[in-house]
């Protein structure tokens, strides 16, 4: 994959410090960008897509609306109450009601630090998708400067003293707890896992954002858990 350019870095970064001001906003961007990423490798026109836990539908809508048959799985009804369009599904990533094989594009962006076992989230996504198909899986890692999500930076201080923080300043109860619905992922063992299946081959390990040496860092250990800030891995199911 080509190195993202500054301004493509820049422009993201931008729209996601708005995200709690203008989710819209940074969600259709975000989603362009991850459809630009995939259509590296796969063109998504006539492809069916499994977006796992997409919440709102941002990355749905935009499969679809370069011709692909997408279809969103969420388990949180409260974010699939502004989704309208058909083939939005209740259902929970470790458990996808999809038959082996079915997917050529299986998706997840931002999930995998909210679940509490990622090695069976990540075999329910590579057994739906068929072989020679695209996995497509980035996740916030706890040491990033976001890991805390709403608390950061401050989590590395500590994840109930950053919540408490938050909620004493903000006077609003925080979105997410650790241990409960987001959950302390590393980079280095991620990639260990992942690289011990023998079902996925690995096309790219990268940091999602940065504008340089996107890859290189992923390859050192320590530095990547901070420097990495978002794992995109994009895999390829074997035969």
């Amino acid at each position: 994959m080509k190195d993202p350019s500054f301004r493509r870095s820049l422009t993201l970064f931008r729209a996601l410090r708005n995200e709690r001001h203008d989710p819209h906003t940074a969600y259709n961007l975000l989603a362009r960008d991850a459809a630009d990423q995939i259509e590296r490798y796969i063109r998504l026109d006539g492809q069916v897509v499994a977006d796992v836990g997409g919440g709102r539908g941002y990355f749905t809508r935009e499969f679809r609306r370069r011709g692909a048959q997408s279809y969103l799985f969420e388990p949180d009804l409260s974010e699939l109450a502004a989704e309208t369009e058909p083939g939005a599904i209740v259902a929970d990533g470790y458990l996808l009601p999809l038959a082996d094989g079915t997917a050529d594009v299986c998706f997840s962006s931002n999930v995998l630090e909210h679940v509490r076992d990622p090695g069976t989230f990540l075999s329910e996504m590579v057994r739906v998708t068929r072989p020679g198909g695209l996995i497509y899986v980035s996740f916030t890692n706890w040491l990033s400067p976001w890991g805390g999500h709403e608390w950061a930076p401050w989590h590395y201080l500590g994840a109930e003293r950053a919540r408490t923080r938050y909620e004493r300043r903000t006077g609003r109860a925080a979105k997410h707890r650790l241990g409960e619905n987001l959950f302390a992922i590393g980079v280095g063992a991620t990639l260990r896992h992942v690289k011990r299946r023998g079902d996925i081959e690995i096309l790219s390990a990268r940091s999602r954002y940065w504008p340089v040496l996107p890859t290189a860092v992923t390859h050192v250990p320590g530095l990547r858990e901070f420097a990495t800030w978002n794992l995109l891995l994009l895999l390829r199911r074997c035969s």
